[in-house]
């Protein structure tokens, strides 16, 4: 089966940089994109970045563009999401997870989903 592994979250202050983990296992198919995502309590989850296999193409959220960058490492399968200039705002727990379509930032065209890891960002 598909597993994905999502780690490195944490308790940082403000303005402080977090890197997350996404390791994938159990992969069959060839395209594919892997996302990541967040749900702060009381509130939806919501798209965060993605990177396509196919081009590595990438997209963010306008939220969180020009502080976080995704990436991957294909020999290892693994997915980063580098966490800059980190605000109370970006508190949540995130997600990582994969569609076998184009890649998006909606949550409903995912088809497996990692447990989440908790980000914490202090004032």
């Amino acid at each position: 089966d598909v597993q994905l592994q999502a780690s490195g979250g944490g308790l940082v202050q403000a303005g402080g940089s977090l890197r997350l983990s996404c390791a994938a296992s159990g992969f069959t198919f060839d395209d594919y994109a892997i996302g990541w995502f967040r749900q702060a309590p009381g509130k939806e989850r919501e798209g965060v970045s993605y990177i396509s296999s196919s081009d590595e193409s990438t997209a963010y959220a306008d939220s969180v563009k020009g502080r976080f960058t995704i990436s991957s490492d294909n020999a290892e399968n693994t997915v980063y999401l580098q966490m800059n200039s980190l605000k109370p705002e970006d508190t949540a727990v995130y997600y990582c997870a994969v569609t076998v379509l184009a890649g998006t930032l909606l949550p409903g065209f995912y088809n497996y989903w990692g447990r989440g890891t908790q980000v914490t960002v202090s004032s």
